[in-house]
């Protein structure tokens, strides 16, 4: 017995298998199987081809470059500073940080002439400095003195505090963004191309004007969801958003720069301690006798960080051929789905089955009986459940 059922699956591998249509008069099934095809149909068109482009070649790889220019004059009248007017130079200043660490020790050699201090506010002069009766001393450090003065201002409802540049809420900010698709060999920039030079000293950044990178510094921060003059006293950090997805299948005046704002440092957490933004900058000068002496002064202050993304595409014929086979690839399974309701999933799921698949044996005297080999035949039509 074993040996005829090893022969026979031998000889089975040598059966060849044709398709036989059959016509199925069932409504449901027939139904089922259009919703399904409209689906995918719609699926293809909708949302492959006309939402997510898939006829077209696409290029990630966008090189890009930021220049920025802050504008704005500010007048201040302080016990500190007393009168001082305020330009560019003075409040656009990179951050550095310093802070006082300990540095003890028990004998000079504790303190490495020549050593940098960990937060680098000097280096160690080789001398241990002890009081008379004390066993653990300081190293003596060659810095300036004092580091940094601790005290701050009395605190104050926010209501009454103002910040130092108040007036800073109508300076500009310049933001000039250049872009390349190196795949397309496409390049745009986000300033409008005119030759009227006063353009660019009267407009301002808005819906109306999307070439125009003059930006309200006071726009900015309320675009990001925050009030400007408790930045302004506080700091914080403002994230410029520059996105770019440019359809290179109509014109060029079509791909243009859509921006958002978000603010980036921890305000909006609950009982965060490192919101806000600061930075420390100095001021040096010398006496008649010829001591040098700095100014530190701690300011808080609105720092831009400004990323730019974005895509372009492009008609290509090869990614459209794969999409559209794989939407025929969908429809044949489609196909396959709804052969297994038919035969698997209704009540005369034996009868489609005996109608559909149907062995057939060669014969040299008698001719086939079955009427769904004839050639000349149309397919056979079932009736319904």
């Amino acid at each position: 017995m074993g040996q005829v059922a090893w022969k026979g699956l031998f000889l089975s591998l040598f059966d060849y298998k044709t398709e036989k249509y059959v016509i199925a008069k069932n409504k449901k099934v027939g139904v089922l199987y259009r919703v399904v095809q409209l689906s995918i149909l719609a699926y293809l068109v909708g949302w492959v081809f006309v939402v997510k482009k898939g006829y077209q070649d696409t290029d990630t790889s966008l090189q890009s470059s930021v220049i920025t220019k802050l504008k704005g004059v500010a007048f201040t009248n302080t016990s500190e500073l007393g009168e001082r007017l305020w330009d560019v130079a003075d409040y656009v200043i990179p951050p550095q940080s310093v802070n006082i660490p300990d540095a003890r020790c028990y004998k000079d050699e504790d303190c490495p002439q020549g050593e940098a201090v960990v937060a680098g506010n000097g280096v160690k002069t080789g001398r241990c400095l002890k009081d008379k009766d004390s066993i653990r001393g300081t190293c003596e450090i060659l810095a300036w003195c004092p580091v940094e003065k601790r005290s701050k201002p009395k605190h104050k409802p926010f209501s009454s505090r103002k910040p130092l540049l108040a007036s800073a809420e109508n300076f500009t900010v310049y933001i000039k963004n250049s872009i390349r698709f190196p795949k397309f060999k496409f390049s745009k920039m986000n300033v409008l191309a005119t030759d009227n030079e006063s353009y660019l000293k009267s407009c301002r950044y808005s819906t109306e004007h999307p070439y125009c990178p003059i930006f309200l510094l006071g726009n900015i921060v309320q675009w990001a969801g925050s009030d400007f003059q408790e930045m302004a006293s506080e700091g914080g950090v403002i994230g410029i958003q520059i996105e770019w997805n440019c359809d290179l299948d109509k014109a060029p005046s079509e791909c243009n720069p859509h921006y958002s704002f978000s603010r980036l440092d921890n305000k909006f957490a609950e009982k965060s301690i490192s919101s806000g933004y600061n930075f420390r900058f100095a001021k040096y000068y010398r006496d008649a006798e010829g001591v040098d002496y700095r100014t530190l002064i701690k300011a808080y202050g609105i720092r831009f960080d400004v990323m730019v993304n974005g895509k372009a595409g492009k008609f290509n014929i090869i990614p459209t051929i794969i999409n559209i086979g794989s939407g025929l690839a969908l429809m044949g399974a489609g196909a396959f789905f709804c052969d297994l309701v038919l035969l698997y999933l209704i009540k005369k799921s034996n009868f489609y089955r005996g109608k559909k698949y149907e062995e057939v044996k060669s014969s040299s005297r008698k001719s086939l009986s079955s009427p769904a080999v004839n050639g000349n035949q149309s397919p056979e039509p079932l009736g319904g459940l």
